[in-house]
């Protein structure tokens, strides 16, 4: 299980930089963005920081690693944070375009995430978390 998460893990980390790779593409500064940098920033940081330290419990088997990477709760707040301020963009705009002044809706960058995508990174950030739970519980080994 412990290498299982390391794979689910490392794939939410891949779908993770695509979508980081997206937002940087499409960032306007016409068009700000709903997800502010910060967040993203800090997102991402914790995120490679917790992998960093899960490969460490891989490497030296010390139970108190284990749990220091299961509670990355700043990760899972950024990441809830995001997610919350990624709907709004995906569901559109609350009033339709005024297309007969030639005014078009704006998307912001994160409005050009593949929705699978978005539902796959946060599926494969839950179960990597159950996973390293598990393990750092002993429930697995």
């Amino acid at each position: 299980m412990e290498f299982a998460a390391l794979i689910t893990w490392f794939a939410a980390i891949l779908a993770g930089l695509y979508m980081l790779a997206v937002w940087l593409i499409e960032k306007d500064e016409a068009t700000p963005s709903r997800l502010p940098a910060p967040v993203i920033v800090t997102h991402v940081a914790l995120a490679a920081a917790g992998f960093a330290v899960w490969v460490a419990y891989l490497v030296m088997h010390r139970k108190t690693l284990a749990w220091a990477a299961a509670c990355c709760s700043p990760s899972r707040r950024s990441a809830l944070t995001m997610f919350l301020r990624w709907i709004p963009v995906y569901r559109g705009p609350d009033q339709p375009a005024d297309t007969s002044q030639g005014a078009a809706h704006e998307i912001p960058a994160e409005g050009h995430f593949p929705v699978i995508l978005v539902g796959c990174h946060g599926l494969l950030a839950v179960t990597t978390l159950i996973l390293v739970l598990l393990t750092a519980l002993g429930v697995a080994g």
